[in-house]
This record gives C-alpha cells, structure tokens and sequence, in this order.
C-alpha cells in the first residue's frame, strides 16, 4: 500500500496495486504523526449533526493519545453505482487520518459472482500479508466468514459495512439498520392515508434469501399493519424485468379489496411504483419511495412521488476509517463508547437516513454537493 496524505482517492481494480499521492514511503514505525484535523461539514437541515458530533468526540479522544502510523484497506462490493459516495467518504476519512491505504472494488459488475468473491477473499488475505491493522468490508455473504476470521486471528480488526456478517468475528457493522429503516418509511406514508380502512401495497421482499431486505419489508409491514391497514407485499424483481414486475404489481392493486390507497417501494427502483398506480388506473394515489434514484427524483419533481428515504452512504464510507483508527488508537471498548450514541445490539454502528420530501429535492441535491457526492 501506499500513503494516502491529504487528498482523496479511490484505488480501482481488482487487485492491490498502489496509488497514491504525496509520499510513497510508509512513516517509520513509531513515527509522531500529526493531531487529526477533519474537514468542515457545512451547516445544512441534512447534515448529521448527532453523526457529526461523535466523530468529532472520537478525533478528540484519539488526539489524546498516541497517534502512529496505520495501514488499512477498505474492500466493496463495486466503486460505481450505490458504492461510489461510500468511496468517496471513505479516501477523504483517510486522507485526514493520514494513514496509508486504499479503497478497492470492482468498476464494473461481473456476471461470474463467484470469481468476484473469491477475488474479494484474496484481497482480505493480501490486506492482513501487507500488514494491514484494519479491513473495512462489504462482504457478499457467508462466503466471506473464513476470511474475515482469518484476518482477525492475524491480529487485525475487521469492520463490516452495508452488508452484515454477524456470525463472522468482526467487530463492529456500519450502516443503516433495515427494520428502523423500513419503518421509518411506512410511518411517513401513514402520514398522508386516509382512515382505515384500505390497502397499502408495499414493493419489498418477501423471502428470507435476503434477509436486509427481508427485515426491511416486515418492519414496514408491521407499522402498516398496526394501523389498522390492509397491506399487499409483492417482491420487487431487479434488473431487466420492470414490465413484468410492474404487471405483478397492478395485478394486486386492481383485486385489492379494501382498495389500495397508497403504494411504499422499500428499494432503489421504487419508482416501479408510479407505474404500477397508472397501469391499475390509480394516479392520484400518495406513493412514498426509497432512495435517490435518478428516476424517482424526476417523478418526485412531478410530484408523483411524495418523499423518498435517501441512505447516507457517503457516511458510511467516511467512518469506517476513524472507526478503524480509532481501535487501533484507543481501542475496541472506547471506540465503542463514543459510538454508543450512533449504537445498536452492541455492535451496530447506525448511519441513519435522510426523509427527504419533494419540495427538498434541491436543498438535498445542495447538501450532497457540499460532501462532494451524487446518489
């Protein structure tokens, strides 16, 4: 690996090759290394003042201590789409931390899976032969326990983020937790119901294959639920199936009875639900969305699409870093006290998300300017 220093960078490939900018050479151990400075956030209705805040009491605590060098790798999934703002937060986290690593993941999607995980294996088992003091991953599943494990037992402390692996030995996850975020996102839509009765077909998950998406989809279903509404769950079917998926959708919504009175799509490709409303003849019918996607912002703008539930991924990205440093710093016990505002279960770091309603379509697309992302 090599050092990162002041600037922001993604490392992408497959494989651990260097960049860098600033110096080539990895501080002598024991090295004094300079207090932590982080950027700015400014002040916004989205900023994450509570998130904010705890990074800013970790940065004071470990710059209390003794600040030495760290290596660290920071492993997704993919470097575009929904991955990109969480590979921007996480080389800015490390260009301040000033430590040395990179962030790695593929450019693009490959059909063969399997390669793609078992490339992500080799890359933890390559981080931990570098002398990598921290991993940060975002694992495909239990393919990755072994690896992850085996890090951990090298001495390394390893951070999950996205996707869970709690049956693995890492230490801590950082994301949004599916069940307050499927909540969440029904409480909002039952804002803007009728009385009972009537139906609320929600776009989710139903099968347990999936289980972020699973827990998503029964959080939600139980708020609706215990309103006193009828709900419908269809799963939503990714990638080239909109039409189909949409036919599914109106097919429920027009043998309904109560009649659907409101649509929540619990996923990035919510918008689906504008089109099954206008296929089952129902256009004027409040629908409320997940993520900030392309597609659901233009019928946001439309008005179609009453409030949308954007992740932070740039977050996600951008505290994995000081939560590996600080482990590394001050350790696992206090690291995990000043988190503890941000805490659930113990080991959940907890991003949290961004209710972001039509009419804030642009304060939100300025807010994510001033971070330096899109999503």
């Amino acid at each position: 690996m090599t050092t990162i220093g002041r600037c922001w960078m993604a490392a992408f490939g497959l494989t651990l090759t260097t960049a860098a900018c600033g110096s080539s050479d990895l501080a002598a151990e024991g090295t004094d290394v300079t207090p932590i400075t982080r950027a700015q956030t400014p002040d916004s209705e989205f900023t994450p003042v509570e998130l904010e805040a705890t990074v800013d009491s970790l940065v004071a605590e470990m710059n209390k201590s003794s600040l030495e060098p760290m290596q660290m790798v920071v492993l997704l999934k993919s470097l575009s789409d929904f991955f990109e703002p969480i590979a921007t937060g996480a080389s800015r986290a490390m260009g301040e931390l000033e430590v040395t690593g990179n962030v790695l993941g593929p450019i693009d999607h490959s059909d063969d899976v399997t390669t793609t995980q078992d490339l992500q294996n080799q890359q933890i088992d390559l981080a931990v032969a570098d002398g990598a003091g921290g991993i940060a991953v975002s694992p495909f599943g239990d393919v990755n326990i072994a690896a992850i494990d085996k890090a951990v037992a090298n001495g390394v402390h390893v951070v999950t983020l996205d996707t869970d692996m709690a049956a693995s030995k890492r230490s801590l996850y950082v994301g949004s937790l599916n069940k307050s975020a499927g909540a969440t996102a029904a409480n909002t839509l039952l804002t803007m119901l009728p009385e009972p009765p009537g139906t609320v077909l929600i776009h989710g998950s139903i099968g347990t294959d999936w289980i972020d998406g699973y827990e998503r989809t029964q959080a939600a279903q139980d708020v609706i639920g215990e309103a006193g509404y009828t709900f419908i769950v269809t799963q939503a079917v990714f990638g080239d199936n909109e039409a189909y998926d949409v036919d599914w959708m109106k097919s429920r919504i027009v043998t309904a009875d109560p009649p659907v009175i409101g649509l929540l799509g619990l996923f990035n490709i919510s918008h689906r639900c504008v089109l099954a409303a206008d296929a089952a003849g129902i256009p004027d019918v409040p629908i409320v969305a997940f993520d900030f996607d392309p597609k659901t912002v233009d019928y946001m703008r439309q008005g179609r699409i009453r409030a949308t539930h954007a992740q932070r991924q740039y977050y996600e990205g951008y505290l994995v870093p000081y939560i590996l440093y600080g482990i590394q710093t001050i350790g696992l016990d206090a690291t995990k006290e000043i988190l503890s505002p941000l805490m659930v279960d113990g080991n959940k770091v907890n991003i949290g998300f961004d209710m972001v309603p039509s009419g804030k379509i642009d304060a939100y697309n300025d807010f994510l300017h001033t971070i330096g992302v899109i999503q």
